[in-house]
């Protein structure tokens, strides 16, 4: 092909200038064919692309449509029930109510009901008046030890930080959150400028790597902390052990995107690598997590104080629980994150491979504190494709209090599920630092599609519960939602995640694979102890 392409080059220039002598207008054929010609030679002279070498310029077609693909895909191929990781008919549900727009369909649901994996909710013959019930139903959370306990709605933005979001973006999930009366996670990158400038209820999330406060070192700076946590503004504060995306894995803020900007809201050297370790410095067991989970709400006076964790080895979990029964210090929430992943971009193999799903997470961490007779000093966030009414209910029916999303919020402001989230060229502006792509978004307007998403999608859920029969979201169990296992086969989720007596882990009534797991872990260690596993 290398070699057509050099006789294809000298025959068109020839034809070129032998017509020229004719007709001279034909030399403007030069302005198409020269550029051509010159991106050949240098296909040719690159070494790095084997194809392109092999057949200059028309090689370059297959970058051309591997980089359109996602685009042709998701607008001419999938149809409204396809599509990766949020479908087009969930997608259209974000969008119409983020505008206001109708939301409702006709002829009936697209997705097959006859299907394995098909879910649905139980209504009842006399529902509830939808009219007369609360539309702003809230969860306190604040435990024994709480001093400033937290009235929070149950639908709330999830962990993004500023660096993978725009500073527009950013601006318009806390302004919509203001508007909504509803708290914007921070993500572990600290609080920045545009997590205040609106006034939307914060909840502060601290990482590994202590951004915003850490000392030098990197290491925790109670100072730092104690100073960002008198923000009036800073409702509640998240310790992130892991996250969906990629637990277990560490992260790297590499120097050319450490900006001063960064730097300063990260309290870091600027133009510096800096790492984010996968796990924490400040505590190496069970016991140690709960002290600091003491010290931090000592620190910020009170404030609610939880952690957030994608759900790996089971008894590490168990092991928390103990040390939370030993030292008498319960935190006042816990996020359980699904390894279905979320905003943050991660290598494949945890994305795809690594962490426990939400729903099967979720049904584990509540049923292990009712076992340990502990859910009651506990609230339970769900975070993990949270995006519509019925995904709201079917969290709270396995145990959660409240829920967060991140890819929904995103898509009220704007996201297209371009996937080019990594690249820095999110073409709607929403997870970009190019300047010139983050200006495309408008905060005075995205901040209102936030807020309307955010109403209109609890209110889908409180019509839900009048179907159902129930007063409120929260009497929601696992009897009420079904599931289609295998053809003729249906099972409840009572069925599929049965709900376990308060206390049984502690009566010794429990399998005996369960029990030595339980046996074999301490609270000063992460680490089971080998002669109890046998």
């Amino acid at each position: 092909m290398a070699k057509g392409f050099i006789g294809f080059s000298i025959t068109s220039l020839f034809i070129i200038i032998g017509l020229g002598v004719f007709f001279p207008w034909v030399y403007w054929l030069l302005i198409l064919v020269l550029p051509v010609i010159v991106m050949g030679i240098l296909d040719m002279r690159q070494t790095k692309h084997a194809i392109i070498r092999n057949y200059p310029v028309v090689g370059r077609m297959r970058y051309w449509m591997e980089a359109l693909r996602p685009k042709i895909y998701q607008y001419f191929v999938e149809s409204d029930i396809d599509g990766s990781p949020v479908n087009r008919v969930d997608r259209s549900t974000i969008y119409q109510r983020a505008k206001r727009e109708l939301d409702t369909q006709p002829f009936g649901t697209q997705f097959n009901v006859y299907a394995e994996g098909y879910e649905w909710m139980a209504h009842s013959i006399q529902p509830r008046d939808f009219e007369s019930m609360n539309k702003d139903p809230r969860v306190t959370i604040g435990g024994k030890d709480c001093l400033q306990p937290y009235a929070a709605s149950i639908f709330n933005v999830s962990a993004m930080s500023y660096g993978s979001l725009s500073s527009n973006a950013v601006e318009a999930l806390n302004g919509g959150a203001k508007i909504g009366n509803f708290a914007h996670n921070t993500g572990e990158g600290g609080i920045s400028d545009f997590h205040l400038k609106q006034g939307g209820d914060i909840i502060w999330q601290i990482g590994t790597g202590y951004f915003g406060c850490r000392d030098e070192e990197g290491n925790f700076s109670d100072q730092l902390f104690a100073e960002k946590t008198a923000l009036p503004q800073i409702k509640m504060i998240e310790l992130k052990l892991s996250q969906g995306a990629k637990p277990g894995h560490g992260g790297i803020l590499p120097a050319a995107k450490n900006t001063p900007e960064i730097a300063a809201i990260r309290h870091v050297k600027p133009y510096t690598t800096v790492y984010s370790p996968p796990y924490h410095k400040a505590f190496n067991s069970p016991r140690e997590m709960m002290l600091f989970i003491k010290r931090l709400r000592d620190l910020s006076n009170g404030k609610p104080i939880g952690f957030k964790l994608c759900i790996g080895q089971q008894r590490e979990f168990y092991a928390i629980c103990k040390a939370m029964m030993e030292t008498g210090i319960y935190p006042d929430f816990i996020t359980v994150d699904g390894g279905e992943g979320g905003t943050g971009a991660a290598p494949p193999e945890f994305s795809n491979s690594v962490g426990m799903p939400l729903m099967d997470a979720l049904a584990f961490v509540h049923d292990t504190l009712t076992g340990f007779h502990i859910r009651h000093q506990i609230k339970i966030i769900a975070s993990g494709k949270i995006l519509t009414g019925f995904h709201l209910l079917r969290a709270l029916a396995l145990g959660a209090d409240t829920c967060n999303s991140a890819r929904a919020m995103m898509m009220a402001i704007g996201c297209i599920q371009a996937l080019q989230c990594n690249t820095n060229k999110c073409p709607t502006g929403v997870a970009t630092q190019d300047k010139w792509l983050a200006a495309g978004l408008v905060v005075d307007d995205k901040k209102h599609r936030v807020a309307n998403y955010h109403r209109d999608t609890i209110e889908s859920a409180i019509e839900l519960t009048a179907a159902i029969g129930l007063p409120e979201p929260h009497h929601i169990t696992r009897r009420h939602i079904f599931r289609r296992v295998f053809m003729n086969q249906i099972r409840t989720f009572e069925d599929i995640y049965p709900s376990t007596p308060a206390g049984y882990l502690l009566d010794g009534q429990m399998p005996l694979a369960l029990k030595d797991e339980l046996q074999a872990m301490t609270i000063d260690s992460w680490s089971p102890r080998a002669e109890a596993l046998g």
